[in-house]
Formats: structure tokens, sequence, C-alpha cells
């Protein structure tokens, strides 16, 4: 249970840099359209992964037997799947349902953060 509240924990932080980025791109740029806004979540995506990997190896699971190489190839391969989850949905719900970003964002980012990231890093980056 502990693994489990720090996996939250660090999904956590992710996550606020994952929005951060994304908020400060979109307001920033004053992006509007779908696809630039798009964009700018799949930013944010990328550098909350790459914060989540940190903390996932160094903090949550404690997995420095192995190498980061090894590792970081894994959770390259499952963070794809994120990537491509979290925009994809983003996309769906501000285009379709028109959901402000900050909210599609929110619910996309808490049903992939429980259904998918936790068990694979858990069962197959981290191992």
């Amino acid at each position: 249970m502990r693994t489990f509240l720090k996996a939250q924990a660090a999904s956590l932080i992710a996550t606020i840099v994952d929005f951060a980025v994304t908020m400060l791109l979109v307001g920033a740029l004053g992006l509007q359209d779908d696809v630039r806004v798009t964009a700018a979540a799949a930013t944010g995506t990328i550098t909350g992964g790459i914060v989540n990997f940190l903390l996932g190896r160094e903090w949550v699971f404690i997995a420095t037997h192995q190498t980061r190489s090894i590792q970081a190839g894994r959770y390259f391969l499952v963070w794809t799947g994120n990537l491509l989850l979290n925009a994809g949905f983003v996309y769906l719900l501000i285009h379709f349902d028109a959901i402000q970003v900050f909210y599609a964002k929110v619910i996309v980012s808490i049903l992939i953060g429980f259904s998918y990231n936790y068990f694979l890093q858990k069962k197959y980056v981290f191992r």
C-alpha cells in the first residue's frame, strides 16, 4: 500500500508539472484551435513523463537494480501508450464535448493514471 501511495504522490507531482506546462503554453501562446491545444497537452505530458520516470525509479520503486537505459526503454513503451491515450482522449473531449482543456486533462489524467500507469510501471517498468 505504501508503494501505491508513493506512486500516486509521484503521479500528482508529475501531473502538476504536466498541467503547468500545458496551461503555460496555452495561455502564453494564446492557443485556441484544437490541434495546437492538443500539441500543448502532449508537450505537458512529455514533461510530466520525464518527472514521473525519475521519481518512480529513484523514490517510488527504488529500482536501481537494473540499468537506467533498460528501464527507460520499458518506460518509453508504457509512456508512449500513456501519451497517445492522454492526447487522444483530451482531443475527443475538447472537440466533441466542448470541455475546457483543463477539465479534459483532469478527467483523462485520473482515468489513465489509475487504470494504466501504476500497474504497468509496477509489473513491467520497475519490476
